[in-house]
């Protein structure tokens, strides 16, 4: 399925010089969200995997897809100041400017999950901050990578996606 066509670029958002692509199109369409939740973790060992992590926010819709596609729990990284306490915080560098996410601690075996890969700030510090609140990180994936801008791997291979731009 040619999922590019349900992804709109709008230039300049969130700010000047930044291409967004916006999945909402995508996510209006019932069969490319079902071939999102067949295939996005088609390279993960699912009977290793006891949660879906996403990042807020539209990593929280693909989460939640994918979870309850592959009957899994999910568990939400907010961004700061929206989860009751106790929570484990880890600050990072967009490339448009910083911010911080937040995490209830547990334990358990996860698979990160976001949007988009850009230059690898949010994902990288999603892992990391579910490693420091007690969790397991077995892989993640990303709906769209934005190769152009990173090369980021995790464990020595590049982080699965379905689009790649």
């Amino acid at each position: 399925m040619d999922l590019k066509k349900w992804v709109r670029d709008i230039p300049d958002f969130p700010s000047q010089g930044i291409l967004f692509r916006d999945i909402s199109p995508l996510l209006k369409n019932p069969e490319a969200l079902t071939h999102v939740a067949k295939n996005l973790l088609a390279q993960t060992d699912l009977s290793c995997v006891d949660y879906i992590a996403g990042v807020e926010s539209r990593g929280f819709i693909l989460g939640m897809l994918l979870a309850s596609h592959h009957g899994k729990g999910f568990i939400p990284i907010r961004k700061a100041g929206k989860l009751p306490p106790p929570v484990v915080a880890r600050s990072y560098d967009l490339e448009y400017g910083q911010a911080k996410i937040e995490l209830n601690p547990g334990e358990g075996r996860v698979v990160v999950v976001d949007d988009v890969l850009a230059t690898g700030g949010t994902l990288q510090a999603a892992i990391e901050l579910c490693t420091s609140a007690g969790y397991q990180v077995q892989d993640a994936a990303v709906l769209i990578n934005l190769t152009f801008l990173n090369e980021m791997r995790f464990n020595g291979r590049p982080i699965p996606s379905l689009l790649q731009y």
